[in-house]
């Protein structure tokens, strides 16, 4: 809504970044799924969305099931935005999903909302999904070809890769939807933890690397996946266990049955435990806060500093920034007050407050850092334009000495498998060294946690994780055409739109 002066009111909308203009990795996106009769399931699926809010912040949506019909309610924007208690209270069921997206492949725009949503000849299925599929084009060509032979007059362009799991697993006509599903899920390549549905029926499937997580979770009176162990918490459910890499899970009437469509090959990502997870999640047996906290002081003992000082950049940088002040001694404290009120606004700055950058969010204490030499810890570098700000504001409020440390390695490579990275060229990593950096962005020093290090601290084995933003080593084959990003699909219904996209790094 537009106030008749003018004035159009901000979104709300949280933001990771300090600096707007230095866009951090965005999340990947958030599911959730719950068969419960008796209990109010699209309000736990609310409370569960509210809980994975962190891993999608431009869309929300939920289905519902009675037993007899689905209906599907989604919109741009935060849970607490696309939902209020009239429209919870409409949507009445024994069986839901949800869904908080943060776009990968295809536009924020409300046509790629999830949850999906597509008509069976046994029914209707909705669909949501968290990661990234890397053979997107080979997909739509199978989409078409299965149009073309069944004679289906739907000819809507799919523009998400969600949106075509839809549509391949609704084409089945002579099948369930969970045998359509068991013959869909082997030809999907790249990063998929799905919730879906029919009228009766709750499944919930994760690809054969297991990239992104996924938990199951039991009510007294039923089931529920959700991608984080922090949403079953919310909703009063026990932590059963983990969907198994290449597992599909299926909950009715009869309870829940498993079987498995690809062999296991586990390669978790290990960007969920730097920054994507919240710290109360636990992937494959490693709490993630404990598992930051290990490489602030596997990063004291690789580059140790003197200093009088640890402070961290708020709030990704706190665990690992309390790491590094137990291993190296230095005390930890507060270097910055943050503005608890940091949804975006549509009133651009003047020059002058763009200029200030960070300082609308973030605020030095000059009572603490005065005269201090600092160790200032953050989770990762992008563009590097957040920590030149906030370097710059610690020295203006008087700190001697500013080094900083980073608890990842320097990202190089982009993400297909759910993660939205600057480009490569945008990479700071990629086009400086370690000491042109630190004069880049003013560090005395600036220095970043080893590989192995970083890896040790999840207590994986580097064969099971993916970490391909630090090595460029992709454990999931990429095809030459799934290298156009995120509007992949678009640009095949519509190439003009996105000459952009053709020429992008």
């Amino acid at each position: 809504m537009i106030h008749p002066s003018g004035f159009r009111p901000g979104d709300g909308r949280l933001t990771h970044e300090l600096d707007p203009q230095d866009t951090g990795p965005q999340d990947a996106c958030g599911v959730f799924g719950v068969w419960a009769p008796g209990e109010e399931v699209a309000k736990l699926a609310y409370f569960g969305l509210y809980a994975l809010q962190h891993r999608g912040q431009e869309s929300a949506g939920i289905a519902v099931s009675n037993g007899k019909q689905i209906l599907v309610y989604k919109d741009m924007g935060l849970v607490s935005q696309v939902f209020d208690e009239a429209t919870l209270q409409s949507l009445q069921g024994y069986l839901a999903i949800g869904h908080a997206r943060y776009s990968t492949t295809g536009s924020s725009v409300w046509e790629n909302a999830q949850p999906t949503f597509r008509a069976t000849t046994h029914g209707a299925v909705a669909l949501g999904h968290n990661g990234n599929l890397t053979n997107t084009g080979e997909l739509g060509r199978m989409a078409a070809e299965r149009r073309t032979r069944t004679g289906a007059t739907d000819k809507h362009a799919m523009t998400s890769d969600t949106g075509l799991m839809t549509e391949l697993m609704a084409s089945y006509s002579d099948r369930s939807l969970e045998d359509a599903a068991v013959e869909v899920l082997p030809q999907l390549r790249g990063a998929f933890s799905l919730v879906f549905m029919d009228e009766t029926t709750l499944y919930a499937a994760r690809d054969p690397q297991g990239v992104r997580p996924l938990m199951l979770g039991r009510l007294d009176r039923g089931w529920v996946v959700a991608s984080e162990q922090a949403a079953l918490d919310t909703v009063g459910a026990s932590f059963i266990r983990e969907i198994e890499p290449g597992e599909l899970i299926a909950v009715d009437e009869n309870g829940l049955r498993s079987r498995h469509f690809a062999e296991p090959r586990p390669k978790g990502c290990v960007f969920e435990y730097v920054y994507l997870a919240r710290p109360d999640a636990t992937i494959a047996g490693r709490n993630v806060h404990a598992a930051r906290v290990e490489m602030g002081r596997t990063l004291a003992r690789e580059a140790p500093v003197e200093a009088d000082l640890v402070i961290a950049t708020p709030e990704s940088g706190t665990p690992a920034a309390i790491g590094f002040a137990e291993e190296s001694g230095i005390p930890f404290g507060q270097g910055f007050v943050k503005n608890a009120y940091v949804g975006r606004t549509f009133i651009q700055p003047s020059q002058t407050l763009r200029q200030l950058g960070v300082r609308l969010k973030l605020n030095a204490l000059r009572e603490v850092i005065e005269g201090k030499r600092l160790v200032v810890v953050d989770d990762s570098i992008v563009r590097g334009n957040t920590q030149r700000a906030v370097l710059k504001m610690l020295r203006e409020a008087g700190a001697t000495e500013v080094h900083l440390r980073i608890s990842s390695p320097p990202v190089k490579w982009p993400c297909f498998y759910g993660i939205d990275f600057a480009t490569r060229a945008e990479l700071i990593a990629n086009g400086l060294s370690t000491d042109e950096i630190a004069k880049s962005i003013g560090a005395d020093s600036l220095a970043y946690i080893t590989l192995d290090g970083m890896t040790e601290a999840t207590h994986q084995p580097a064969d099971r994780l993916c970490r391909a933003c630090f090595d460029g080593v992709y454990p999931i084959e990429l095809p030459e055409e799934e290298l156009l990003g995120k509007h992949l699909l678009e640009i095949a219904v519509d190439p003009l739109a996105h000459t952009d996209a053709l020429s992008r790094p």
